[in-house]
């Protein structure tokens, strides 16, 4: 949901949202919407790459033991 303060910026020049026709405030929403999906993508990406350390940490623990 946008407010009457939304501001969005292009190109260095930035717009209240509330004044942009409605064409352009749909674009808006699709970029919101776009960025959401990014974070939570980048997030899951985060708790994925946490995951792979232990258990690539768990299995150095699990490998035999070199000895020379």
């Amino acid at each position: 949901m946008m407010d009457d303060e939304e501001e969005v910026t292009v190109d260095g020049v930035t717009f209240k949202v509330a004044s942009l026709n409605e064409e352009a405030r749909s674009q808006v929403n699709n970029l919101k919407f776009v960025d959401a999906e990014i974070a939570a993508m980048q997030a899951k990406l985060a708790v994925y790459t946490t995951a792979r350390i232990a258990y690539e940490n768990a299995l150095r623990q699990a490998l035999p033991r070199a000895t020379h």
